[in-house]
């Protein structure tokens, strides 16, 4: 059995739709199930048995001899969100508990990081595991998902095979539940529907123009493509980026959106939030060198085409994926 926590979220139940495809259904999904919109995105999966999030550590140690991967996408990814303890509860604590029944029991751990361990990629874009420690994120999420990072890399002992990944900005189906935390493409979406038009964040920074601020937007069908490589290849455990090596702009994302659309493209600009403006990143680009190093040479995405996929197929059917 494969195991998905995070299952009923955004990326958690497109891995699962992605394993079915495969035809891997002994899924075991992990969440907090009391959430009933999000439980929308297990429709029609091909699931054996749900696990409450709170429930999963003493289930697993009863069952672990099934186990024969373990997927933890489960996490708090609110980056508004500035008490500590939820995150070193869920992102930090949980965290460390699956990990360490994984060395346990043997079983095979990719889990998620993300690219907000890098702050304002004072110090670059790569994924070097000597230069963790001295990232700086900017919020208690980067801080959680970096400690974390730091943890895992210094235990003697580990999974025989796990992977941390930093994931980019991720967008795609299955992706409505999360408010103000979806991407910028969904928003974009309901307002060019609502307005006709679409408002990005002005620059408040004087090397950017207003919209050309640069974000490595990666489609969420690429990244479930590389969960599964991962769980195959089963070798180089480590921390590897996961964007498309290629950082776009919000004006291109925009664009792209109304051409998904059909309809001319209006772009306005707004004042970003005092509350993320001196915590917003002008500029993500992962480096993927490390990835392709260990044979991940599938294409990625272009942001038009994940864009128009999404838009099209997803978006304007209402349907999840």
């Amino acid at each position: 059995m494969i195991i998905v926590t995070g299952a009923a979220g955004f990326i958690g139940s497109c891995l699962i739709q992605r394993l079915n495809e495969l035809n891997f259904n002994y899924i075991i999904a992990v969440d907090d199930f009391s959430f009933e919109e999000k439980n929308k995105n297990l429709i029609n999966k091909k699931i054996k048995a749900k696990v409450e999030r709170t429930e999963f550590m003493s289930w697993l140690d009863v069952n672990y001899q099934e186990v024969e991967f373990i997927f933890h996408i489960g996490a708090r990814t609110d980056t508004t969100e500035f008490n500590k303890a939820i995150f070193d509860e869920l992102n930090v604590n949980y965290s460390k508990d699956i990990w360490n029944r994984c060395v346990a029991y043997q079983i095979p751990l990719v889990y998620a990081s993300s690219a907000a361990t890098y702050g304002l990629g004072e110090i670059g874009y790569d994924d070097d595991e000597a230069t963790i420690p001295q990232l700086k994120p900017l919020n208690p999420y980067g801080d959680s998902k970096n400690d974390f990072d730091i943890w895992a890399l210094a235990q003697e002992k580990k999974p025989f095979f796990w992977a941390g990944l930093k994931f980019f900005n991720v967008y795609g189906p299955n992706e409505y539940h999360k408010g103000r935390m979806a991407s910028v493409i969904w928003h974009a979406y309901h307002q060019i529907l609502a307005n006709g038009s679409l408002k990005l964040f002005k620059s408040h920074h004087p090397n950017y123009l207003d919209g050309e601020q640069l974000r490595d937007f990666i489609y969420v069908k690429d990244l479930v493509e590389v969960c599964v490589f991962l769980m195959e290849h089963r070798k180089n455990s480590g921390i590897y980026n996961l964007g498309t090596g290629k950082a776009r702009s919000f004006n291109a994302l925009g664009t792209a959106t109304f051409h998904a659309l059909d309809k001319p493209v209006h772009i306005n600009y707004m004042d970003t939030p005092i509350d993320i403006r001196d915590k917003y990143q002008y500029f993500t680009e992962a480096n993927m060198a490390k990835l392709k190093s260990i044979g991940y040479s599938n294409p990625f995405y272009s942001l038009e085409e994940g864009v128009k996929d999404y838009v099209q197929n997803y978006l304007m059917k209402g349907l999840y994926w």
